[in-house]
């Protein structure tokens, strides 16, 4: 959590020096991020969002290639079979269902794969969301939701998008399994989601899980947050904050001590500065690149076009 929260911090800040294109931020919401990553077997899949870095870097993708989208460089890029990992999802919980979709081919093909889908509270007013979800309860698909309700949706808050009193009642009504959770406490985020997972995993259907945590950053690097919160909200989560609280329980169960923090931050900043070092160099990009992975076999307008774009680059 100490390494993902300096990661944000560090993408933040290339983002500002334009090295990314945009960057936003998961900063107080590493409980919610790392447990997701954890609770997963390798063989199972993640279905992040644009919000989701920190979550991939926790499953072992490469941080600049966790970057490359926000870069601008590619679509994604990592490959995401290898790292049983779909690319980050910009548009609102189209995601969920192509979640729903691989839980349930992998169950048809004897698979005990589990898909951990990544949506925010802004998702769950999306129709895609629900649709996705009363498919997954329909299925009885392995297959578990996450939603990271961090108060806004940009700028709007929860209480403009829903007169539910909770998020989670919206897989109850959809007839799957649904669960709130203090998504600033790193271990009930963790035993929450390992239940269901494996609650999934074993035929248990699907679960919607309703964390409430705190998006303590703007909602990109270019946004202001003060122009729709109070400055007393933010104070009000910081006391909250994740790391501070893990590191006290930790401590006061003698798990931790403050030579271990300091080997955690020197870690950490190390991490950082090889993600700096590296974002430096401009990157080798193929623009007929922008023709793959369309389709699985190239149509004839596909081929036409990327002999169009080898001849306007002939020609430069």
């Amino acid at each position: 959590m100490v390494l993902g929260r300096r990661f944000d911090q560090q993408a933040t800040a290339l983002a500002r020096q334009g090295r990314l294109a945009v960057y936003p931020s998961s900063l107080g919401q590493e409980a919610c991020q790392v447990g997701a990553a954890l609770a997963l077997r390798a063989t199972d899949w993640l279905f992040p969002t644009y919000r989701d870095s920190v979550a991939l870097i926790s499953r072992g993708i490469d941080p600049v290639e966790t970057l490359t989208l926000l870069r601008g460089d590619a679509h994604c890029g990592y490959d995401p079979t290898r790292h049983r990992t779909a690319p980050q999802c910009t548009p609102l919980a189209t995601h969920a269902a192509h979640a729903v979709g691989l839980a349930h081919g992998e169950r048809l093909k004897g698979a005990d794969t589990v898909a951990l889908a990544l949506v925010g509270d802004g998702a769950t007013s999306e129709g895609d969301f629900h649709e996705a979800v009363n498919l997954a309860g329909v299925l009885r698909a392995p297959v578990v939701f996450l939603i990271q309700n961090n108060r806004y949706a940009i700028s709007v808050p929860l209480s403009a998008q829903t007169a539910a009193p909770g998020l989670a009642y919206k897989g109850i009504g959809y007839g799957v399994r649904a669960e709130q959770v203090d998504g600033n406490d790193a271990a009930a985020v963790l035993a929450v989601l390992t239940a269901a997972v494996e609650d999934a995993r074993t035929g248990g259907g699907p679960w919607l899980v309703e964390a409430h945590t705190y998006r303590a950053g703007p909602h990109t690097s270019a946004d202001d947050p003060s122009r729709y919160r109070t400055a007393t909200e933010e104070e009000h989560w910081r006391a909250r904050d994740p790391l501070a609280r893990l590191e006290a329980a930790l401590h006061d169960r003698g798990l931790l001590t403050d030579a271990d923090v300091t080997v955690v931050a020197e870690e950490a900043e190390a991490y950082a500065a090889r993600l700096r070092e590296r974002l430096a160099a401009d990157p080798e990009v193929d623009p007929a690149a922008l023709l793959d992975h369309v389709y699985a076999t190239p149509t004839p307008q596909l081929r036409a076009q990327r002999e169009a774009l080898h001849d306007e680059l002939e020609r430069r």
